[in-house]
């Protein structure tokens, strides 16, 4: 669609991209939206738990397998190496540590040895999602939020959990107890599922059919002159940034649309409700996107991305590395993600770069905060704090300013992702490097230089 007219562009938009896109998207995931419609309805009837915990154990089998055959195994094998570390440590306080190790060992062996790195990489989200329900539930038991050792059932339910198992999210051990108790059905409940559904099937069509062609047909904001003339290099570094930011966006949506997906899955399984009293609020959210998108600062783009997977990481990384100091605790998070992640370097550049450009940002607002006395940091200050200067014009100015780095950096990390790179053969797993170096070298590593002078001014005024 690349070659044709804006008129002729809009006019083929709907048959072939917006039509195809949802059809498709919609064929891979409707006999998991059945299972998941299924199990609910099962859990209200008021079964034995143990007959719960079955269901909800076959139906994630059958739903690993519409998804990935027989490479399921790898996801059971992990599920049952998890159990059994933690059934031989029952009497120990460091359960956490020793299945944490275990976990690593196993999904590095499974990048490097066990299966070629393309299959392996169909199946990392279930792969994390089984490695972050087996930890956090190691760690609940060592700090004594879950009492005891669940059974192998009750375990592997929770492990299977047909909401989550294909594309997360993360879900603590006593949230999944309180799914399976099998809340009454209700309006704000299938209301919660249309909406989240409908959210995921736009964002889709917008990772698929408007991103790619934002700048040329849909904001056309340059001429034909500066994209195609080759003598011109204003021209080409322009360009070169408009794609870049083309790229990102359209992995923001991709991830916007897993997002909203998996509430709708985890909702019409019945979980992801907060209970205060006798009003249930089906009110899980995944991701915020115009705080990723409009951001007040990118450690409010790493929050918002993934929030069950940001609260996984503080609660369960950030937390118990934290008595190493605070930039050592940021190191060791971004390393945790990047590893759960997969062995892929453009991941774990991208990663390992935010968090860089996280703490410098957090501490350099934070020290001009102190100074100017001012509402700068990277979060938003509460309605009552002590800041002199809040709503001030300068304030304003100076938070727009740093919003607008937030766009820069995320354009720039967002450059290296494209459907060409997310899945890459053992031959071909060297090229991603090559790519991520090249990628970053066409935009003169600018955001890498820009984290230096602000990691250089917050030394000066130090």
């Amino acid at each position: 669609m690349g070659s044709f007219s804006r008129q002729e562009f809009f006019h083929e938009l709907v048959e072939g991209c917006l039509l195809p896109t949802a059809q498709q998207g919609l064929e891979q995931v409707w006999q998991l939206l059945v299972i998941c419609l299924l199990c609910r309805l099962l859990w209200i009837l008021g079964l034995p738990s143990y007959v719960k915990h079955l269901s909800t154990v076959a139906g994630g089998f059958y739903t690993l397998y519409l998804f990935f055959e027989l490479h399921m195994v790898w996801v059971v094998l992990l599920s049952l190496l998890c159990y059994l570390i933690l059934f031989l440590c029952r009497h120990s306080s460091n359960r956490a540590t020793f299945l944490s190790i275990t976990i690593l060992i196993y999904l590095l062996m499974g990048e490097l040895h066990m299966m070629d790195t393309t299959t392996w990489h169909k199946m990392r989200g279930s792969q994390m999602v089984v490695a972050m329900k087996a930890i956090s539930l190691a760690f609940d038991l060592d700090r004594g939020v879950v009492a005891n050792v669940p059974s192998p059932v009750e375990f592997m339910g929770y492990i299977y959990f047909v909401g989550t198992i294909i594309f997360g999210p993360w879900i603590s051990f006593n949230s999944y107890r309180e799914a399976i108790e099998g809340r009454k059905l209700s309006f704000s409940w299938i209301w919660k599922v249309c909406v989240s559904w409908v959210k995921s099937q736009l964002c889709l069509i917008t990772s698929n059919c408007v991103a790619p062609y934002l700048f040329p047909y849909f904001i056309p904001i340059y001429g034909d002159k500066l994209l195609r003339n080759k003598k011109n290099k204003n021209g080409l570094q322009v360009e070169k940034w408009l794609l870049a930011y083309e790229n990102a966006l359209s992995f923001h949506f991709s991830n916007y649309f897993v997002g909203y997906l998996s509430e709708t899955t985890t909702t019409l399984a019945g979980a992801g409700f907060t209970e205060e009293k006798d009003n249930l609020k089906w009110d899980m959210t995944i991701a915020r996107p115009l705080h990723v998108e409009f951001p007040r600062s990118m450690v409010e783009v790493a929050t918002s991305w993934n929030l069950p997977m940001s609260k996984w990481l503080n609660t369960y990384v950030f937390t118990s590395a934290r008595n190493l100091g605070t930039f050592s605790a940021i190191l060791v998070t971004y390393t945790a993600s990047a590893l759960l992640h997969g062995l892929s370097f453009h991941l774990g550049a991208v990663l390992l770069s935010l968090g860089f450009i996280t703490y410098i940002e957090h501490v350099l607002r934070k020290r001009l905060a102190a100074i100017f006395n001012a509402c700068i940091l990277s979060k938003k200050c509460q309605p009552n704090c002590s800041h002199k200067n809040n709503k001030v014009l300068w304030v304003y100015v100076i938070n727009v300013a740093f919003s607008t780095l937030a766009v820069f950096h995320l354009a720039y990390l967002g450059s290296l992702f494209n459907s060409s790179v997310d899945y890459m053969d053992d031959d071909e797993e060297s090229d991603v490097a090559n790519h991520t170096i090249q990628k970053w070298s066409e935009l003169s590593w600018a955001s890498h230089w820009v984290t230096f002078g602000c990691w250089v001014l917050y030394r000066i005024i130090l």
